[in-house]
């Protein structure tokens, strides 16, 4: 969604579903996307079905329309596409910490797993903290411009936030949550539920 406001997209067709209800499951849902995931997106009769894949779609499709988000610059890009990957990576450790009950059947569940997902967490966040503070004060992810990187990493920062990680802890990332927060493109896309519960679940990662 962020993706589709930076390319002037407004006004796409759009239909919020509800995991708890296994409304992902529903054959709406099926006929478009056999794995029966989100999200899933459909631009005249072509359907993808992966987040990222959307986005390049989307990149190629309306290029010369809205932001810019594939730089020139070789540099740049290829820092770009290599944030862009690792971002994978950084949203499966944090959904691991973050969803450990959901995904882990209660018989299966124990202490050492979980302190083990956090410390994996607290290496992966020390790394992107490392990332934001080469680059320098009021950097996206992969230099002084909005890029593809940020339309797809930041939802996972967003998340962070969300559940309690300390902007005093981890400064360059709570700086980089508070800049791309604030852009329209974000605004426009911001969870329903996190506009009627601005809180969120802040003990989750309060001590992480």
């Amino acid at each position: 969604m962020i993706m589709l406001e930076e390319k002037q997209l407004q006004g796409y067709n759009q239909k919020l579903l509800a995991f708890e209800k296994m409304e992902h499951k529903s054959q709406e849902v099926l006929d478009i996307n056999p794995r029966g995931q989100l999200p899933s997106f459909k631009h005249g009769n072509i359907i993808v079905n992966e987040s990222y894949g959307v986005c390049f779609y989307l990149e190629s499709q309306f290029k010369n329309q809205g932001t810019k988000l594939i730089p020139d610059d070789t540099d740049q890009q290829a820092l770009m596409y290599q944030r862009m990957f690792e971002g994978l990576t950084f949203y499966d450790k944090v959904l691991t910490v973050i969803y450990y009950e959901y995904f882990v059947p209660e018989g299966e569940r124990h202490d050492s797993a979980v302190n083990r997902n956090k410390e994996a967490l607290v290496t992966e966040l020390k790394l992107w903290e490392g990332y934001l503070q080469k680059l320098g004060a009021g950097s996206y992810l992969a230099g002084p411009s909005f890029m593809l990187a940020d339309v797809v990493v930041f939802p996972t920062v967003g998340y962070l936030f969300r559940f309690g990680l300390s902007a005093q802890r981890y400064p360059k990332l709570g700086e980089y949550y508070g800049l791309v927060k604030e852009r329209p493109s974000v605004k426009a896309s911001w969870p329903p539920h996190w506009v009627e519960d601005p809180k969120g679940d802040e003990d989750t990662l309060k001590d992480l």
